[in-house]
């Protein structure tokens, strides 16, 4: 087997840099505008980098929104959110691939089909539902909504790395006079650290970033999450406050960046350990 010519290399090299530069140039812009005088915003000369940093947009974004509050409601909620979700979904997962069985194909089979309805399908009824429950306005309904909208993918992404545990070392436990639970909880779930901190993950960021769902079930101010707040910057006719929005719009995006980089290795590694032995 031949190695790749020289220039073939080079080519891989280039798109992969040009992906990337595609991939960070939405960030590095937002970076650039927060940082941006209110002078320069005005300008009709758009520069790429702000030739007199300043923190006003900063100052200003606190000032017109409570952003502290509702970057603390978005903490809670996604929290909350991804915790429910992998609390629930590891047993879960376990039980339909060790214990399988019509229902749990079923429930396979259903877990895809979910993941292709729109949110404005199920808005409705799902208002109904918590308002019956006098769960609508409140982060403990949003947190339920995102905990059930979250469990297909973890479910789905768990049961790869419960096949993946050979079922002989439950067997030698099982000898060894360990129930279900206590396999389950010492020798089960050590083994599914990546896949949880995976799934964990994905759950946090979308609960974070989500905002259709937050939008229609959160209606006082004080409860209203940071990703609805960014809406408060535009005005009744579509005009932006560019300087704030960026600003904010930053401050909304650190927290799932810096999540993301303190477990990007075990996310790697559990993502391909899930794809490779699921």
């Amino acid at each position: 087997m031949t190695d790749r010519s020289p220039f073939a290399r080079a080519g891989q090299y280039l798109a992969l840099l040009c992906y990337l530069v595609f991939l960070a140039f939405p960030l590095l812009w937002l970076v650039s505008t927060a940082f941006k005088s209110p002078q320069e915003l005005g300008s009709v000369d758009a520069e790429w980098l702000p030739r007199h940093p300043s923190l006003d947009s900063f100052a200003a974004a606190f000032e017109q929104q409570p952003l502290v509050r509702s970057a603390l409601n978005s903490l809670v909620v996604a929290s909350c959110a991804a915790a429910l979700s992998v609390a629930v979904a590891v047993p879960a997962a376990y039980v339909m691939v060790r214990y399988r069985s019509v229902v749990g194909r079923a429930a396979t089979g259903w877990i895809l089909v979910s993941q292709m309805f729109p949110f404005v399908l199920v808005i409705i009824p799902l208002f109904l539902v918590l308002k019956s429950f006098h769960l609508v306005n409140s982060l403990s309904g949003l947190i339920l909504v995102y905990v059930v909208w979250n469990l297909p993918f973890a479910l789905w992404m768990l049961q790869g790395y419960v096949r993946a545990v050979p079922a002989s070392l439950e067997e030698a436990a099982a000898i060894d006079g360990c129930g279900r639970l206590r396999t389950l909880r010492s020798v089960v779930l050590p083994l599914l650290t990546p896949g949880v901190v995976a799934t964990v993950m994905f759950s946090f960021v979308t609960a974070w970033n989500e905002f259709f769902f937050a939008l229609v079930l959160l209606k006082s101010p004080e409860k209203q999450t940071m990703s609805v707040i960014l809406t408060h910057f535009i005005g009744a006719e579509g005009a932006a406050d560019l300087g704030p929005l960026a600003a904010a719009a930053l401050m909304a995006t650190l927290p799932s960046l810096l999540f993301f980089a303190l477990l990007q290795r075990r996310l790697v590694s559990g993502v391909l350990s899930g794809a490779v032995k699921g």
